[in-house]
Order: structure tokens, then C-alpha cells, then sequence
């Protein structure tokens, strides 16, 4: 078989790989809640919505199909933002601003690996300063950490007065201080509050505080072990891809993904070297595909 009718082959295994790994085909939907919970444990890690130009599992495409987010509220595929809403603290999964600091969902068992390759490795009341003091954290992202820290759970209205960011021009400041605490596990939503004038705000605690169990489980797993389980997933979810897709999803350096694939391909679960020529590059593939 000519190369070329080799990668349109596998192309197309590749599309028929994935339509079932994101249950975008009907007769594969996630209809209930618990479903959605089996979902995201068998992937890993999703994202709550799909996001242009990355590749990767969404609650919304398992729920609603392989088709745009609607702004109607009335719209069926919405019930997945119950679902978010409704188990937001119960520990069941794990929801936060993480990979391109967007809407994540990840499974409980995934969690300690994501935790092992953040900053977040001695004491969560003193070793924020380290960051602040050194210039790798703002100083809103400070004073959001110390008003939870200080005075618990606070839903976004208050958590706002707390840290002194009410004023006008603190609107991106705070909401980009609470996207990098949650980007680095440091804080996470963990219910709804009948707060502020729509009625709805999240109420956010320090991730250590809330999940001591993540702490500990993460405290033993070395890093290149927590790239190659995560990287594992993400293959396992996509079938296919190129080196740049891992650094782009998970912001790791080139040299890390390089070393991370590596791994995988010595443990025979994916293979290099191919190519896909209506989209380009040099693309690694689960072996299971190409055997």
C-alpha cells in the first residue's frame, strides 16, 4: 500500500478511534450524571467544553454531540453545567481553570499527577510567599490566597471585598488572580452561593485545605512519572498526536515531551515517525492503531 493511502487509512482509524473515546456518536452519549462521572475516569481528564483548536475529550461533545456550544439556556446539552454545579466539593472528580487555564474536568485518580508538577510541595500557609517574594505570583493572586486562607470558604462576591479588588478597574486583576491560583491547585470552586445580582456565584477554598488527600497522594510521584501517566491519557484519549499538541495542552517544556514520549515509545504503547499530510508534522501513534 502506497504511504499515502497508509496515512489516509489511519486517518481515518484515527477519526473512528476518537469518535468513540469522546462518545460523540449516539448510541455512545453520556446521558446521566454517574455517566458523566465513568466518563471522565475513563479518560482521565476532559474538558468541561470543547476549545477551539485543541484536541481533547469535552463533557459537552460526550452529552450533546460534536457540535457548537448554543447560547440558548434551553438548549439539552446545558444539563452538563447542573452536573458541574452539583459536584462541585463532593470530591468525586476534581473541576478547576487547568490545561490553557480552561474549564477541566479530572478524575480523582488523575488529580495527584497534575498536583505532583505544581510548585505546591511544603506548607500551604507559608509557601505561597516564596512565589509572591520571588515575582511568580501577583500580587492579587496573593491577597485572593490570603483572604481564603484566612477567613475559609468565601463565594466570589465576598471573597472580592475580602481581598480588596472591588473597585472598577480591579475586574481582570481579580478574575485573572483567581485563574492562576487555579491554574497552580491552589484554589478551586467548591459550591454555588445564591450571591450577588444574578444570583450565582462560586464559592472557592484552598485546594490543600480541601483535599488534604491530594497532597499526600501527589507527594510521591516523581515528575517524569506524572508526565508519562498523563501523556498516556491523553494518547489513550486522541489516538494520535504531535509533540507541539502535548507543550500546547499541558505548557510543558519542548524538552519534557520529548523525554515523556520517549518513555511511552520504549514501553511499546506508541509509535513515531508518521505523517498525516492534511495536517502536517511528525505524529506519534498509539500502537494498537497501527498494528
Amino acid at each position: 500500500m502506497p504511504n499515502s493511502a497508509l496515512d489516509n487509512f489511519l486517518f481515518d482509524r484515527i477519526k473512528a478511534y476518537r469518535a468513540e473515546t469522546f462518545c460523540s456518536l449516539p448510541h455512545l452519549r453520556v446521558t446521566t450524571l454517574e455517566g458523566a462521572v465513568e466518563f471522565v475516569n475513563r479518560r482521565g481528564f476532559v474538558f468541561f467544553w470543547p476549545i477551539k483548536d485543541i484536541v481533547l475529550p469535552s463533557l459537552w461533545v460526550a452529552n450533546a454531540g460534536d457540535r457548537p456550544v448554543p447560547d440558548e439556556h434551553d438548549d439539552p446539552g446545558h444539563v452538563t453545567w447542573n452536573w458541574k454545579d452539583s459536584m462541585l466539593g463532593k470530591r468525586q472528580w476534581y473541576y478547576g481553570r487547568i490545561l490553557r487555564k480552561r474549564n477541566t474536568i479530572i478524575s480523582m485518580e488523575s488529580a495527584p499527577h497534575f498536583y505532583a508538577l505544581t510548585e505546591n510541595y511544603g506548607d500551604y500557609q507559608q509557601d505561597y510567599l516564596i512565589q509572591y517574594e520571588q515575582g511568580r505570583m501577583t500580587l492579587e493572586a496573593r491577597l485572593v490566597y490570603e483572604a481564603l486562607l484566612k477567613e475559609g470558604p468565601l463565594d466570589t462576591i465576598t471573597l472580592r471585598k475580602s481581598a480588596h479588588l472591588t473597585g472598577p478597574k480591579s475586574d481582570t486583576p481579580f478574575n485573572k488572580a483567581l485563574n492562576d491560583l487555579m491554574f497552580d491547585f491552589k484554589v478551586l470552586p467548591i459550591g454555588v452561593s445564591d450571591a450577588g445580582a444574578w444570583h450565582y456565584a462560586h464559592v472557592y477554598d484552598i485546594v490543600a485545605r480541601h483535599i488534604p488527600d491530594l497532597v499526600e497522594k501527589a507527594r510521591f510521584i516523581q515528575e517524569l512519572a506524572a508526565r508519562k501517566k498523563l501523556a498516556g491519557q491523553y494518547f489513550a484519549s486522541v489516538g494520535a498526536a504531535r509533540l507541539n499538541d502535548l507543550t500546547r495542552l499541558f505548557g510543558w517544556t519542548s524538552e519534557d515531551v520529548e523525554k515523556t514520549v520517549k518513555q511511552l515509545e520504549q514501553e511499546e504503547m506508541v509509535q513515531g515517525g508518521f505523517s498525516i499530510p492534511s495536517l502536517g508534522g511528525s505524529w506519534f501513534i498509539l500502537n494498537q492503531l497501527v498494528s
